[in-house]
């Protein structure tokens, strides 16, 4: 086993980031700060006797967010972009969310827990005074965006933010469709190979942009001007849905489906009235109802897979 943090000698070494990609980075950390009831209510009311609670943990989060390579002996001195810290007053906990980003060729993990570790210091080191068995924990990483592993999210953040969408949260897809030439009818295949970064693989409208994938639900169908049945991929979507009302769904909400992680970068899109679509099926819903998505974790998808929805964190 090679061990990166080793150089050959066993000892501790930094990483060499020289020949790894950069890109936008963004990691979201929590944790929680347990006290008793009257403490919680001290804080909220400001009368605690050092000062501000939450303004002091916020700017010791910022602080420590920047020194992270200092705590932490193998970190990279990384030049961030953002850090924010927000704080949740509960009856008997604080709860602290950070987040921080960059672009650069490592990761602000580290970072982000480290900003979450010093704001949850600084609430206990506020309130010993009055509450010396106050339990710090639960901290974690929520997301991380960025990099060659790709997104990660915590599960039951995920979970969460099932609970959060209005209408349905789970679909299905019905169908896999795949093109070689923009504009013309979509057929479908058993299954699809989906790129991280890329799209459907082989598919016309692939390739390193915002709209690598298109969506539109069979509930759609029955919307146009004309009553004659369109076979499946008659809009020219990659995937055909069931179940989801896929244009109420706001840009950043990502999609779990089959294997593949996508996220939704636009709802519909400018018709082309010369296409060979609008003159196949007349009125043509995709404009209206269709979205599209970037490839976040590529995999498998075939028809009957499921669909689950994570709403952005408002």
């Amino acid at each position: 086993m090679e061990f990166t943090h080793l150089n050959e000698e066993g000892r501790g070494r930094m990483v060499d980031l020289r020949d790894k990609k950069e890109s936008h980075r963004r990691a979201v950390a929590q944790g929680t700060i347990h006290g008793r009831k009257e403490t919680m209510e001290r804080i909220r009311q400001g009368r605690i006797e050092k000062g501000d609670v939450l303004a002091v943990a916020q700017l010791a989060g910022i602080s420590a967010a920047k020194k992270t390579s200092e705590l932490i002996l193998l970190c990279h001195n990384i030049p961030l972009r953002g850090v924010d810290l927000s704080f949740d007053v509960q009856e008997t906990s604080v709860q602290v969310t950070s987040e921080v980003s960059t672009y650069g060729p490592t990761g602000v993990e580290m970072e982000a827990l480290t900003a979450v570790c010093a704001a949850l210091l600084s609430i206990y080191d506020m309130c010993k005074a009055v509450d010396k068995a106050m339990v710090l924990g639960e901290i974690h990483l929520l997301s991380k965006e960025g990099g060659k592993s790709g997104p990660f999210f915590f599960p039951e953040a995920m979970e969460r933010s099932l609970s959060s969408s209005q209408g349905p949260t789970t679909g299905t897809v019905v169908s896999v469709n795949f093109s070689q030439a923009k504009g013309t009818v979509k057929e479908p295949v058993a299954k699809g190979l989906f790129l991280e970064g890329v799209g459907l693989e082989g598919d016309a409208h692939a390739g390193n942009w915002h709209r690598m994938v298109s969506l539109l639900a069979i509930e759609s169908y029955a919307k146009r001007a004309q009553t004659k049945d369109l076979p499946i991929g008659s809009f020219a979507e990659n995937l055909t849905t069931q179940g989801l009302v896929l244009h109420t769904l706001p840009v950043g909400t990502l999609l779990e489906i089959g294997e593949t992680l996508q996220e939704v970068t636009q709802i519909g899109k400018e018709c082309h009235k010369g296409c060979e679509i609008r003159s196949l099926v007349g009125d043509c819903v995709m404009p209206r109802e269709g979205i599209f998505t970037r490839v976040r974790r590529g995999g498998t998808i075939h028809p009957g897979d499921a669909i689950r929805v994570f709403l952005p964190q408002s």
